[in-house]
């Protein structure tokens, strides 16, 4: 199987990496660092940011020129950071998380789709969130990205129907990564990243159009998408914030 993960050397792209590892695979992990060493398999290595089009559509060319379409490409790569939508300030912030977090993504999988449309066959699948539901008081930037990418993932959907090629949107809930261990609040239904790995796995592999994950963060995301607007105001002006403070 030959697959591609961006944000491979951290958090649940690296889970995901070692998820797909096999004696048989080859992967292509694209990162700011190099990683993948002690994997087993074929590993080529791509160390560059995902805002980087030109790097990455360099990556997809080498890679489909030596290993051929890959059968999954998985844009994972993503940032978090606490912001206040009323501070001048933390505009730059959310420039820079939709420029990782939307455009990186659709980059990302615009690099590979032709290759893949050409060979008739593979999956997209791109890592968004449940946060990409409703707006969350001190995460605007985050909920904004993944809102668009989950609606850019089935765009992308519609795009290709009948080619061969799926897509898939995958929304974890809280996993236990670098981004969330700095959350100072209880974080219901916590994954550790291989068991977040095996679950986003399967999800891809029944090619589902949207999966939220785990099952419980789907229950609570339909209550939170079917919850009137003046009460989930109320509840969500309570609710614990993520640090504003950390820097991407």
């Amino acid at each position: 199987m030959r697959v591609v993960i961006t944000g491979a050397s951290s958090g649940i792209g690296e889970a995901l990496a070692r998820h797909y590892a096999s004696r048989d695979s080859v992967l292509g992990l694209i990162s700011r660092r190099e990683t993948g060493a002690g994997l087993p398999g074929t590993v080529v290595s791509y160390p560059l940011d995902v805002t980087n089009i030109l790097g990455l559509e360099e990556a997809a060319r080498d890679f489909v020129a030596r290993h051929g379409a890959p059968d999954l490409v998985i844009a994972n790569a993503g940032v978090g950071v606490g912001t206040h939508s009323d501070v001048i300030a933390d505009i730059e912030k959310l420039r820079r998380v939709l420029d990782i977090n939307v455009t990186g993504l659709a980059a990302s999988l615009a690099a590979f789709a032709p290759a893949m449309r050409k060979a008739g066959r593979g999956t997209l699948a791109g890592i968004a969130s449940v946060a990409g539901f409703r707006g969350l008081a001190g995460n605007g930037a985050y909920c904004a990205s993944k809102a668009a990418a989950i609606t850019w993932l089935e765009s992308l959907r519609t795009e290709l129907y009948g080619s061969g090629v799926s897509v898939v949107c995958v929304c974890p809930g809280y996993i236990d990564t670098p981004m969330t261990r700095v959350n100072r609040y209880r974080m219901p239904f916590l994954l550790p990243p291989d068991e977040a790995a095996r679950r986003i796995a399967r999800a891809i592999a029944a090619r589902r159009r949207l999966a939220v994950i785990p099952w419980q963060m789907a229950a609570v995301s339909v209550l939170l998408r079917a919850m009137p607007g003046w009460l989930y105001d109320r509840l969500a002006a309570r609710a614990p914030r993520k640090p504003r403070d950390v820097r991407i």
